[in-house]
């Protein structure tokens, strides 16, 4: 009886640590039957990282359960969980979407016009116009002309001025983002902050100044590595949401 004993228990170990052991899965990541080439290909459970082939291929250590991201900047941010028949299958397929292309701002430096040139004729009539008014305002004729109506002049140059105070303050908003926030922009998904971290839409620019503020966050623009920068994040997202827990309290 006892050996039966030992026996079954030797056998469910081993079937345990068999299940535990990491294997080698491979894969193919496509848009619209196109084979996508130097996609991300993340293990966020194992911290490991990987990149597709010419032919959108990849291998990567997997166990059941991990957490698999797929992550390309032209793509949706894509992610799989590993179950014990996907690893006996040994042949995943991923399909991401691409992003619809955006417009990007077009911005007028230089404006040219052509030259107006000015006949004696027009300065007389531009005379005349004006000694009309004079006559309406000191003798009550009315010329057809408004007395009372809008400096057209000056509201354009008032509007100028005001489109220029804008344009400034959208410039000094520019230049005071830093290295920091151009690096999450360019290399983390909007569906990587709603969907990984729980965050709500409104939170994300929240969330992103309270990691810049943490020194340690310069120090990932001197290894520019997308899965260093996550690691980041879901570390500085734990100390957020606590944070955030307090000051509720």
């Amino acid at each position: 009886m006892k050996v039966k004993l030992l026996t079954t228990i030797s056998l469910l170990a081993y079937q345990i640590s068999i299940s535990q052991t990491e294997k080698l899965l491979h894969g193919k990541v496509l848009s619209n039957n196109n084979p996508l080439n130097k996609v991300e290909v993340i293990n966020k459970t194992a911290k490991t990282s990987t990149r597709t082939n010419d032919l959108g291929g990849f291998a990567i250590l997997v166990q059941a359960n991990d957490s698999l991201l797929f992550f390309s900047k032209d793509y949706f941010f894509t992610r799989l969980k590993i179950t014990p028949q996907v690893i006996d299958q040994d042949n995943l397929t991923v399909n991401m979407t691409i992003k619809a292309e955006e417009l990007k701002e077009v911005i007028v430096t230089n404006i040219k016009f052509d030259k107006i040139s000015t006949s004696q004729k027009d300065i007389d009539n531009i005379k005349f116009t004006k000694d009309n008014q004079s006559l309406q305002k000191y003798t009550g004729v009315n010329d057809g002309t408004i007395a009372n109506g809008m400096d057209f002049a000056r509201m354009g140059t008032g509007l100028f001025n005001l489109f220029k105070k804008d344009k400034q303050q959208e410039l000094k908003k520019k230049t005071s983002e830093t290295g920091f926030k151009k690096l999450v922009a360019a290399s983390i998904p909007y569906a990587f902050f709603t969907q990984e971290l729980k965050l709500k839409p409104e939170e994300k620019d929240l969330f992103i100044d309270f990691c810049d503020a943490d020194p340690r966050s310069a120090k990932l623009l001197e290894n520019n590595n997308i899965l260093t920068t996550m690691d980041f994040l879901y570390a500085k997202n734990e100390m957020f949401k606590k944070a955030k827990a307090e000051s509720g309290n």
